[in-house]
């Protein structure tokens, strides 16, 4: 239940001295400002590539910060395995996250329609 021994120690110390809490009742939002580099810019084109192997919680959290707060911001992800799985219990592929984000993304290479059109 807790998310380290540390906290079901202390936990422990609060039920012993009957001080009443709750645990992660809460959700706290903020932003994050960080500066972020992406891997590749294709300025002819006008669009960024993160190219992703593993594709951490973290990032996945970054990126839609970013699109949240850059909005005008093309960032697409070329990935080593589409299918890869968010993790082991999910069904979700790294593919149908960047669908239901709205980014484009590929598997191993920049198609050539991403190419097709120039920035104006």
């Amino acid at each position: 239940m807790y998310r380290s021994n540390a906290e079901k120690q202390f936990a422990q110390y609060l039920t012993s001295s009957k001080i009443y809490f709750t645990y992660e009742e809460f959700k706290i939002s903020y932003k994050v400002f960080h500066n972020y580099k992406p891997d590749f810019f294709f300025k002819e084109y006008n669009f960024f590539i993160e190219y992703k192997g593993y594709f951490k919680p973290a990032d996945r959290r970054k990126h839609l910060l970013i699109k949240q707060q850059h909005p005008k911001l093309d960032i697409r992800f070329v990935f080593q395995n589409a299918t890869n799985k968010l993790n082991k219990n999910s069904s979700t592929t790294y593919a149908d996250w960047c669908d239901k984000h709205d980014f484009k993304w590929s598997q191993t290479e920049v198609p050539q329609r991403w190419l097709s059109k120039r920035k104006k």
